[in-house]
Order: structure tokens, then sequence, then C-alpha cells
């Protein structure tokens, strides 16, 4: 009877983790959208995209930890991001083509205001903040700024004095 117990307790453990993949909050389709959206934000060009620097890591660490209480605006607006692009697109966010995911993301902007401010936000501190919280992966955002070093808190990187006049 124990062990009937203890295998009925790890099928459950193991069907409420399905599709959670390696995030700490999101499942594998949430992370798949928001990785679309971020892209739209900070697109590839020279240097990765958003998603590609690691912002869905950042932002996924974040809402198991310091940004919980924005846990269901990210829950309701994937949602909705999801239902918006089946409706304009015909098919998921992630698996639009490129100017359709523009389209959706765009309609997103307008219909979901203040959850598009929450994403760009949390996806421009993944990108240029401190690789340590899973974002700007490879510093890649600091070399694109051409930062010699990372930055450091409370400390001046440059010398200032060179090539002053008195």
């Amino acid at each position: 009877m124990a062990g009937g117990v203890v295998a009925g307790a790890a099928l459950a453990a193991g069907c409420a983790s399905r599709g959670r993949g390696n995030w700490d909050f999101l499942n594998d389709g949430q992370a798949h959208t928001l990785a679309a959206i971020c892209d739209q934000i900070i697109p590839a060009d020279d240097f990765p995209s958003a998603s590609q620097a690691g912002a869905v890591t950042y932002i996924d660490r974040q809402l198991a930890r310091h940004y919980r209480r924005h846990r269901e605006a990210y829950r309701a607006g994937l949602e909705q991001a999801e239902l918006l692009s089946r409706k304009l697109a015909g098919v998921s966010l992630s698996q639009a083509p490129q100017k359709s995911q523009f389209e959706v993301v765009t309609a997103i902007e307008k219909e979901q205001p203040a959850f598009f401010a929450l994403v760009r936000s949390h996806t421009f501190e993944s990108f240029y903040g401190n690789p340590r919280h899973g974002g700007n992966r490879d510093a890649v955002s600091w070399r694109m700024l051409g930062l010699d070093e990372p930055p450091v808190r409370g400390r001046a990187q440059y010398d200032f004095t060179k090539g002053a006049q008195s």
C-alpha cells in the first residue's frame, strides 16, 4: 500500500511539472510566446535578439522570486497574446512568420498596454543588466555598447582625468 502511495505521488509530481521544461515559473508554451514578444522588442541584428541574450531566462527567474507580484499579469497577458495571435495569424505566436509576429505584438501593445509595458521594461532590464541574473548572456549588450569591462556599482570604470584640460 505504501509503495502505491509513493508511486502515485511521484506520478502526480511528474504530471504537475509536464511542459515546464527548465523554467522556474513559466511553462514551455508561455516561454515560447514570451520569447517571440521579447524578440520583437529587441530583434537580432549584428548582435543577438533579446531571447538569444537570455531575456526569457531572466524574466522567468524574476517571476519565481522578486517579481512574484507580476505572475498573474504574465499568465493573463501571455494567454491573451496567444489568443490574439491565433485570431490574427491563425497560429501560435512563436510559430507565426516574422511579419505576423510584428503585427501581433503591435496589437498587444495597443490592446494590452500595461502588459506590454511590463514585458518591455523586463526585456530591457534583462538585455542591459548584469549577466548573473540570467539575461545579457555573455555580456552581449555591454560589448555592443563598447564597454571594456562589466559595470561595477560604485566604481568609475574610466579615468576621466585623461585628456582633461586645466
